[in-house]
């Protein structure tokens, strides 16, 4: 019994040693390595280059697994003869052997889905054309790959928290007269060119080998083999600075004119917005009190008339005050987590790639905020104590001072001093653009505030000096009208700017800009309510009531 069990420890001993267990210890957590140290090399995800949001598990591709043994070709075997046994072990990698790195909250929301790559990037160890394994490609896993290099498929990595990309293959369509007449062909041959400061992984590209391909234009099996270079190169870039060049890309001087561009365009609406509006107003309102002022010396008994004439109703509470109560709590609650995610950009925090940062962000602050969102609605709410008096009757107005026209006029202005900032903004979420100039952003939101507030009052003036009372719903409803002018714009960026399609990627698109654009609506709506509401409690106190 005893030799027996000895003999069966030493098969498994020499089992685990023909299937190549072994394990290097990193130190990622400091990202210190030594020479020969495995950095954590993660794949995340494959998807056509043009619609950013249909991405898949790298591995739904028949891409090379992890562990499998580069020599043999198929069903890999190892035997290993031990005391007079012989002992068969299978050492082909399935998907069942990938290991998934634990991700945070904000990592699952941005769609990573990380896990083991099949390349071996050890820290200061060059590699020449190494073979990841060889593969007989069937007839269903060519029409995989064909199917993705059609569609511009690339693939994403993570090595040291540094992104990868690159794409599969590419496809031959020079002279073709159609698709029927083109060729696909899939790269074999990857170079990864890693740069390093002492013991600090600093930068890493990678380029796919152009001489280096095999053809999967038919349905047939194919046999092909993997493999990959890496050279190591020095360079005196500090660990500090290593994500700049990520930053940079969104800073360069043609793009940052036309960021100044957006802003002094935004400033120039802003200040003629504000100069038009401040002198009407004062010189009408001036010439308001001035007149009302005569008019309670000389006659007591002349009618009324203009927005003093509907004193007795301008604060009389709105219809559905329960809807209008939980819409500025939200409005406010975004408002507050817009500014706080605003002031962790300005402090560093949302750094290049920093994977899911923003996403746990939201989360966490959202939750946080949710209080003043019951507060705000419940505090509001309780304020509306209107009483049952019969509310004075509005003359007829002329179309365009309706509801939908004005909240056309109202949106207008404050979307066109953000017009040009959107389409970065846009190409970054859904595209490929890095944006990290936060400061600019922060100057155009504030622009956007302004205008907004502006815009409300003086809609909102006009609207009671023609005797119309009901102000409350008007002034929310122009003040998140933008919103709906950011949608439009979702129209005109789908179909004009980008090469976004399917139908999977069309869902995506415009159903979360839905969800983004009513964001919008309800913050918006809340800054030009509250700005409306301070005005008017301003010039109705300056009044003398009877």
């Amino acid at each position: 019994m005893e030799k027996w069990r000895a003999t069966l420890m030493a098969a498994i001993a020499v089992t685990m040693v023909c299937s190549g267990v072994s394990q290097v210890r990193s130190e990622a957590s400091d990202h210190r390595y030594k020479a020969g140290n495995q950095v954590p090399l993660y794949a995340n995800k494959v998807g056509p280059f043009h619609n950013p949001s249909e991405t898949y598990r790298y591995f739904d591709l028949p891409f090379c697994l992890p562990g499998t043994d580069p020599m043999d070709w198929g069903f890999v075997v190892c035997v290993c003869h031990v005391s007079g046994w012989m002992i068969r072990s299978n050492i082909f990698s399935t998907a069942d052997d990938l290991k998934e790195k634990k991700e945070a909250l904000g990592e699952v929301l941005n769609g990573d889905r990380l896990v083991s790559a099949p390349y071996k990037l050890d820290f200061l160890v060059d590699k020449d054309s190494e073979v990841i394994c060889k593969k007989r490609l069937t007839k269903e896993e060519v029409g995989k790959f064909r199917d993705a290099v059609s569609k511009d498929y690339y693939f994403q990595m993570y090595y040291d928290d540094f992104p990868i990309w690159g794409f599969l293959g590419k496809v031959d369509n020079e002279g073709k007269t159609g698709p029927s007449d083109y060729k696909y062909f899939l790269y074999k041959h990857i170079h990864f060119d890693i740069f390093h400061n002492h013991d600090r992984v600093i930068e890493i590209n990678v380029r796919t080998d152009p001489s280096s391909l095999v053809d999967i234009t038919e349905d047939k099996d194919v046999d092909v083999e993997f493999w990959y270079s890496v050279k190591w190169k020095e360079t005196n870039i500090p660990f500090e600075k290593r994500m700049d060049k990520y930053s940079q890309s969104s800073s360069l001087p043609h793009h940052l004119e036309i960021h100044w561009f957006s802003i002094i365009n935004s400033c120039v609406t802003v200040l003629l917005l504000t100069g038009f509006l401040a002198t009407i107003l004062m010189r009408v309102l001036k010439n308001d009190f001035v007149k009302y002022a005569h008019d309670e010396e000389t006659a007591e008994d002349q009618e009324e008339t203009g927005w003093r004439y509907i004193h007795g109703d301008v604060f009389r509470f709105p219809k559905y005050k329960s809807l209008l109560a939980a819409s500025l709590g939200s409005g406010t609650q975004l408002f507050t987590l817009t500014v706080f995610i605003f002031l962790l950009a300005l402090v560093g925090v949302f750094y290049p790639y920093n994977r899911g940062a923003l996403f746990t962000a939201l989360v966490a602050i959202y939750a946080l905020t949710s209080g003043i969102a019951g507060y705000i609605s419940a505090s509001f709410y309780c304020q509306l104590e209107g009483t049952n008096w019969y509310p004075r009757e509005i003359p007829p107005l002329p179309w365009y001072r309706s509801t939908l026209p004005q909240m056309a006029m109202a949106g207008f202005s404050p979307f066109s001093a953000i017009y040009i900032e959107l389409y970065y903004i846009f190409a970054s979420v859904w595209g490929h653009r890095i944006y990290t100039i936060y400061s600019i952003l922060f100057i155009v939101f504030i622009i956007l505030i302004i205008v907004t507030a502006f815009i409300t009052v003086a809609l909102t003036y006009f609207q009671l000096a023609a005797e119309d009372h009901e102000w409350w719903w008007r002034s929310f409803l122009c003040g998140g009208s933008t919103g709906l002018f950011i949608y439009g714009y979702c129209l005109y960026y789908y179909y004009a700017r980008s090469d976004m399609s399917g139908f999977m990627q069309t869902s995506f698109f415009f159903g979360y800009m839905a969800c983004i654009c009513y964001g919008f609506f309800l913050m918006l709506g809340t800054v030009g309510f509250r700005a409306t509401l301070l005005f008017i409690r301003h010039i109705y106190k300056s009044i003398k009531c009877e």
